[in-house]
């Protein structure tokens, strides 16, 4: 018996219903795109805030500083004149020998770093470990780079469990965040990171010798000798 023809309107059903399929595979083949950014910049960016810059002062009895750490101290009252802001916190153990003259050779030191011992504010706390050495910890707000994002998150498995992830060939999202984190801890001034420095005044002497050579028709640039002794011939000497 001969199959009888499908009415038009059952045609169009089949119809959309087959196009309708085709079109869900195609939204499943676009949602395996890469669900964060491609660049390092985007996925790590660096950013700038306010955190505690610390220097650990450890004690040494009544004699005070050494002079290493004198040098520190001096140092990290140098870096509170370019770049501190809010006052310089000591935080000092309760009941360690020689801590009242630690802290006054620290406030000592302070001033040879131009900073005067009314910046300090001291404030006592108790060590966990009272056998471990316990320092005085000096600490003051700056301006800080450091990356946004969290380093050492592995989302995805790099081994063979992904194969859409393999395909694409997308960078995994822990690539580059050990590099600009280390980075932002490098940095001098994280301003630098957000703009150029002002053009600096230009060599008076410097520009005076060039103009000077090139009215004369010699050469303006630097001539550098190499008569000395090469570094490749003096390691290892």
């Amino acid at each position: 018996m001969p199959r009888r023809p499908l009415p038009r309107p059952a045609w169009a059903r089949l119809a959309a219903a087959a196009l309708g399929g085709s079109l869900s595979a195609c939204a499943d083949r676009v949602v395996t795109a890469p669900t964060y950014p491609g660049d390092v910049r985007e996925r790590h960016p660096i950013v700038l805030a306010d955190a505690p810059r610390t220097l650990d002062v450890f004690i040494n009895g009544p004699s005070g500083l050494d002079p290493r750490q004198r040098a520190d101290v001096r140092a990290f009252a140098e870096e509170y004149r370019r770049h501190g802001r809010g006052p310089m916190i000591a935080q000092v153990p309760s009941y360690a020998r020689g801590t009242p003259q630690t802290l006054e050779a620290i406030r000592v030191s302070l001033a040879e770093g131009g900073l005067p011992g009314a910046y300090l504010s001291a404030s006592p706390y108790q060590p966990a470990d009272p056998s471990a050495a316990s320092p005085i910890r000096l600490s003051f707000q700056r301006l800080q780079a450091k990356v946004a994002s969290q380093c050492g998150q592995w989302p995805q498995d790099l081994g063979v469990s992904d194969p859409g992830f393999n395909l694409r060939n997308d960078p995994y999202w822990n690539l580059g965040c050990a590099a600009r984190s280390n980075m932002a801890a490098q940095v001098a001034d994280p301003v630098d990171l957000v703009r150029g420095r002002t053009e600096s005044p230009p060599d008076t002497i410097r520009r005076g010798k060039v103009i000077e050579a090139i009215r004369e028709g010699r050469d303006p640039s630097t001539q550098y000798r190499q008569d000395g002794t090469k570094i490749n011939q003096a390691v290892g000497n």
